[in-house]
């Protein structure tokens, strides 16, 4: 019991010290910052000095085979089918074209040799100026006013929603080319992050999805918008050159209230006030744990609903409470919707970051989705995206392990009628 209440303290106290660090600035920062480093250490020299650094460690090693062994208990082959998206067999375009961003990912279009590699597969390559601003949709409506039967990006997420809403208007296939930095909407169609030319498959070889896509004030989106901190810290100019070094800046006046504001949202017919970020994806991530390990993917991009994650901590307890409890914590809500409205002033403009991009937006901001309206053309031959871990449902788990026994007189040989 010792070693379990230590353990706690130590992991309250070492997210306690977190939100100092990133709440407040000057001598608070700097005790929030000690205080996350000496927590786990001071708790794990008290194991040694109490001689039961080894019962702890075992204690830990029971605890991670204990949860490995629930969720593979949980696991069900029929949801895991369920989860991953299926496509139809299409033939190649006859009339392809791509348009590359040749700064995107740091050079990948160079780096990978993209352009060669899409001509010798018939595409018509469009390679943006990185010197001029770009008219990127309108590349993309002349092309196929001038027949293209395939449109495809390689560049950012952003870059590949402008293209995508006009695949999805004049109902064509559309093709993703990882050569963006991060790459979110890659990876949760399958796609191969560490070598975009494998992308370029889906020419000669390819399948067909079809998934949704979102809709935030009239603009497209592929991955997320987000609202409150996140986006106040994105529209810093120099966010792009220094995202950690402007998120540390900028991040103490945010969650203390001073330059951020507070959002109010409602998620269908669901209230949520006071929120200090609101994140709203094109469906839901795998598993509505934020700190999951596979929280970050989508496994399905067809599921016809918008996932929905908001957040509000209002001091170092909270803070505490939502690193121990985690989905369970009262500042954190997750939830799906069709439509999700976020609310101020009439006409009033709020910083939002969509797929990343910095915009600023007239209230109130609403959020939807175009069900089934883009086609994606993806290699047969492809990484794919790990199936998630189930949810750690302890109710169902009681029951496979105590499974409710018939009652007397009963079960599959009682012989009497009613």
């Amino acid at each position: 019991m010792l070693i379990l209440l230590s353990g706690i303290v130590g992991f309250a106290a070492t997210a306690a010290g977190v939100w100092w660090f990133l709440a407040h600035r000057g001598p608070v920062r700097v005790f929030g910052g000690l205080l996350a480093v000496a927590a786990p250490l001071v708790t794990l020299g008290l194991y040694v000095a109490g001689g039961v650094w080894v019962n702890a460690l075992v204690a830990l090693g029971l605890w991670a085979a204990a949860l490995s062994c629930a969720r593979a208990a949980l696991r069900r082959p029929e949801d895991e089918r369920a989860a991953l998206m299926r496509g139809e067999s299409v033939p190649p375009p006859r009339r392809p074209v791509l348009i590359m961003n040749p700064k995107s990912g740091g050079g990948k279009v160079e780096r990978f040799g993209l352009v060669a590699r899409a001509e010798a597969l018939g595409a018509r390559v469009i390679l943006l100026d990185p010197s001029a601003p770009a008219d990127v949709a309108g590349l993309a409506r002349q092309a196929v006013a001038e027949g293209a039967d395939l449109l495809g990006v390689a560049g950012g997420d952003g870059t590949q929603a402008l293209v995508a809403e006009v695949a999805a208007e004049h109902d064509l296939p559309f093709l993703v080319v990882s050569a963006g930095t991060r790459n979110h909407f890659a990876m949760d169609l399958g796609l191969d992050r560490t070598d975009p030319s494998r992308c370029l498959d889906a020419l000669r070889d390819g399948e067909e999805l079809r998934i949704d896509l979102g809709d935030v004030a009239g603009r497209p989106f592929v991955n997320t918008v987000s609202f409150g901190v996140y986006a106040d810290v994105v529209q810093h100019p120099e966010y792009r050159d220094d995202k950690a070094g402007t998120a540390l800046d900028v991040l103490p006046d945010l969650l203390q209230g001073g330059e951020g504001d507070r959002l109010d949202a409602t998620v269908d017919s669901t209230p949520l006030t006071g929120q200090q970020a609101l994140l709203v994806s094109n469906n839901p991530y795998a598993t509505p744990d934020p700190f999951g390990a596979v929280a970050a993917r989508r496994t399905r991009l067809d599921g016809g609903a918008l996932g929905v994650i908001g957040i509000r901590v209002d001091g170092a307890a909270q803070a505490a409470e939502l690193a121990v409890l985690g989905t369970q914590a009262t500042g954190l809500n997750v939830l799906t919707a069709r439509r999700v409205e976020v609310q101020g002033l009439p006409g009033a403009l709020i910083p939002v970051a969509v797929d990343g991009e910095a915009l600023t937006l007239p209230t109130p901001v609403v959020c939807t989705l175009r069900p089934r309206a883009l086609r994606v053309v993806v290699p047969r031959d492809r990484p794919g995206s790990p199936v998630p871990p189930p949810p750690l449902d302890w109710r169902r788990l009681t029951r496979l392990a105590f499974p409710e026994q018939p009652a007397p007189g009963g079960g599959p040989w009682d012989t009497r009628t009613s």
